[in-house]
């Protein structure tokens, strides 16, 4: 390998962010480290953060820099839909179609919740059990996790029994639905 292509590599490294950079051209291998000998990595998990990694010793981290946990908020009561396979969640079929759900929403077994996309392979995720869209607990376009939740759905029956309770509660009497219980 040429020695001004050598320089040219230093130049490009010391310029860029990058720490390392190695080359092979043939037989010949030329590998450009921005700080020599690389210590061993070490990698530090604290109680609220993602695991970062540090290059030399770990340093020990202060208990003030631990930030309180914010609360999580409370999910609707129901049947919690889980992802099946690690992948991409994806709300609609294509960037300007209409979602396949929206909260609220009436869905019967087998209608597409939503599209995961694993290994450029799409997915349709299909409601198990019929019901009402309660919440969807994941962004569009957000990575998802093997039974890691999706959506939450609730029964139709209860969502009925639900509004009654709410009309019933403003003075709204004039409901004939009548609570019982489904087998």
């Amino acid at each position: 390998m040429d020695l001004r292509k050598v320089k040219k590599l230093i130049d490009l490294v010391s310029e860029s962010g990058i720490a390392e950079l190695e080359i092979t051209e043939g037989e010949e291998t030329v590998r450009i480290s921005r700080y020599g000998q690389m210590p061993p990595q070490t990698m530090m998990y604290s109680q609220h953060q993602m695991p970062s990694f540090m290059p030399g010793a770990a340093p020990a981290v202060a208990p003030a820099a631990i930030e309180a946990a914010p609360a999580v908020a409370a999910q609707p009561d129901g049947h919690t839909v889980k992802s099946p396979m690690v992948g991409t969640f994806y709300r609609a079929s294509s960037p300007g179609s209409k979602n396949f759900v929206e909260v609220g929403q009436s869905v019967t077994a087998g209608d597409t919740l939503c599209i995961i996309e694993a290994m450029k392979l799409l997915n349709e995720i299909e409601a198990d059990q019929s019901g009402v869209i309660k919440a969807i607990l994941v962004e569009n376009g957000q990575p998802v996790e093997y039974g890691e939740p999706l959506c939450i759905s609730g029964s139709i029956f209860t969502t009925v029994a639900q509004r009654h309770r709410e009309k019933q509660s403003r003075g709204n009497t004039d409901c004939a639905f009548r609570e019982q219980s489904w087998p």
